[in-house]
């Protein structure tokens, strides 16, 4: 009999498919106390790398700028036979170049807005981009659950 985690884990279509299909990510960084400091940002991807946002004076920046380690969260379900997740563990890189940041911002905005004009998710990123910094994350270690494939069964 395969073991349960086999049975409820993604391949890599459905992890993707399931990241493009949330708003919000959950952001796990590191505090100075060793506690985690945990936010919700809204994201973009670009190929395998998760794009995410911040002002650049941040806890969650602080965090990752003395300690990289970074885990995100993607998950929904308000019962067990349709809970579905990915838990990613990276290292953060950090961007702070500011063409590069707007582009990054940009691509966030542009996702998450839909409704608003380009040129005024670019003029908005262009005039935020001095004070952020982008971080992008490249999957490390994932974990992912679909309940959804047990069939109702525990």
């Amino acid at each position: 009999m395969p073991k349960r985690r086999d049975q409820i884990s993604m391949n890599q279509d459905e992890l993707w498919s399931f990241i493009d299909s949330q708003k919000t990510v959950q952001v796990a960084t590191i505090n100075r106390d060793g506690s985690p400091h945990l936010v919700p940002l809204w994201f973009a991807r670009q190929d395998n790398t998760i794009i995410l946002e911040t002002f650049t004076k941040s806890q969650k920046i602080k965090n990752l700028e003395r300690d990289p380690r970074i885990t995100i969260l993607f998950e929904e379900g308000l019962v067990y036979e349709h809970l579905k997740g990915a838990s990613i563990s990276a290292e953060a890189d950090l961007v702070q170049e500011v063409d590069r940041v707007h582009a990054l911002h940009k691509a966030v905005l542009l996702r998450n807005t839909p409704e608003l004009p380009e040129e005024v998710i670019d003029q908005a990123s262009r005039s935020m981009a001095p004070k952020k910094t982008a971080i992008l994350v490249q999957p490390g270690r994932v974990m992912t659950w679909d309940h959804s494939k047990l069939g109702g069964r525990y």
